[in-house]
């Protein structure tokens, strides 16, 4: 494994997932609530490590004569994130106290489900990791290409690890309701926000 191909690949990953973006909100959301943070960090992380990987093997290559699978991404993402958004939003409306130590509600299917969809039907994650990483990766030649995917990959896994478990520090500001509602009014507007950019850039 060459060293120098595996930071190459952790910084490239590393730049690419901290953004603000819908999974990010998600991830966040689900640790300040401790709801199920094990398995959406898992599914998070995993699904990056199979796209990093399909990236490095090539598979960018096909996508990028396939641009119908794209197409189909961004517009069910798009629909996904304004209809998400319409829930926080009457999160945000909703009164009452939520109490970020307390129970959550939501189950652990509508976590999981919630997820892969944030994840798989973001057109950006394709670009990110199929495409862009995969190209990258080729930089390093046949062997160190592998150790870049690996980087990438532990990126991924350090970032929602950190997101998602680190989240719950956060948990005294958030003891407030008030704190919740900007939250949620804030993660509706950035939902809606990337939902119309998905369908402006097609």
């Amino acid at each position: 494994m060459t060293l120098l191909a595996l930071l190459a690949g952790f910084a490239s990953g590393l730049s690419l997932i901290v953004v603000i973006g819908a999974q990010n909100a998600f991830v966040l959301r689900t640790g300040l609530r401790r709801e199920h943070v094990l398995p959406v960090v898992a599914i998070c992380a995993l699904s990056d490590a199979v796209l990093i990987f399909a990236g490095v093997a090539g598979v960018g290559a096909i996508v990028r004569v396939a641009p119908v699978a794209l197409q189909i991404a961004r517009w069910g993402g798009a629909a996904f994130l304004i209809g998400y958004a319409v829930f926080a939003a009457r999160r945000a409306f909703t009164p009452g106290r939520l109490d970020a130590a307390g129970l959550g509600v939501m189950t652990l299917t509508t976590a999981v489900l919630s997820c892969l969809a944030l994840t798989w039907l973001n057109p950006h994650v394709y670009l990110d990791t199929l495409v862009l990483l995969g190209s990258l990766s080729a930089a390093h030649g046949p062997d160190g290409r592998w150790s870049f995917g690996v980087g990438a990959a532990m990126a991924s896994v350090a970032w929602f690890s950190l997101l998602g478990f680190g989240a719950r520090l956060l948990a005294p500001v958030f003891a407030r309701p008030m704190a919740w509602r900007v939250l949620d009014g804030a993660i509706a507007v950035l939902m809606v926000v990337l939902g119309v950019l998905l369908l402006a850039g097609g």
